[in-house]
């Protein structure tokens, strides 16, 4: 049987894959023993490509050639405008982080990155392109999200992000994302290539970047 075309672009994307999945953050993160200058530091990075990432969801959804992958799409764009953002508000709330305290700190170098990956692909007018970076985007959390150990650590902060990342409606959309990718990328199998790899580095750069 071939290999999945999502498969084989994990696959080609090693190391930064596994670097990222198995980072010294996720596994701080998830034992509980992450310390609060890192957990907000990134936490205010994160938070920052949002308005890019709805804006290339926005791009998946006017692309798409599926009404029903329009429909889920959808139903994720309701997400992280809603539990998503709503979490990273309280996060902030908790770790004593108000609004102008986060507007000094500026975009590292992977944020910027993010930024404009997620502009450029929604750019392209290419489904395929959209669909790569948003599938490294959600199954390199869900990776490291299903390997988190239980019980989950007893701060919100921390616990939440990672359900965030590992529930069933999640695990669903990953497996939506990869179906399509399979299904759409090999027609364009270069920009696709190109999209998933910039953005896997992109992945392991930012978990780096929070120890800065």
């Amino acid at each position: 049987m071939a290999e999945r075309f999502t498969e084989t672009l994990r696959r080609e994307s090693e190391p930064d894959w596994s670097a990222a999945v198995g980072h010294r953050f996720v596994e701080d993160l998830c034992a509980g023993t992450l310390p609060d200058p890192v957990l907000a530091d990134y936490l205010i990075q994160d938070h920052r490509f949002i308005d890019s990432f709805l804006a290339l969801l926005g791009a998946a959804v006017a692309t798409s050639d599926s009404f029903a992958a329009r429909l889920r799409l959808g139903r994720f764009v309701g997400v992280i405008s809603g539990e998503e953002n709503t979490y990273f508000l309280r996060a902030f709330n908790a770790l004593g982080l108000d609004e102008e305290a986060r507007n000094k700190v500026p975009d590292k170098a992977p944020t910027a990155g993010f930024k404009a990956i997620m502009r450029e692909a929604a750019a392209t007018r290419s489904y395929a392109a959209a669909l790569a970076v948003l599938t490294v985007a959600e199954w390199i959390y869900l990776e490291w999200a299903m390997r988190a150990p239980r019980p989950l650590p007893p701060r919100f902060e921390h616990a939440e992000w990672i359900t965030l990342h590992d529930n069933p409606d999640f695990r669903d959309l990953v497996a939506f994302l990869r179906a399509e990718l399979d299904r759409v990328g090999p027609a364009e199998e270069k920009t696709s290539r190109d999209f998933f790899r910039r953005t896997v580095k992109l992945e392991r750069e930012f978990f780096d970047a929070a120890f800065d």
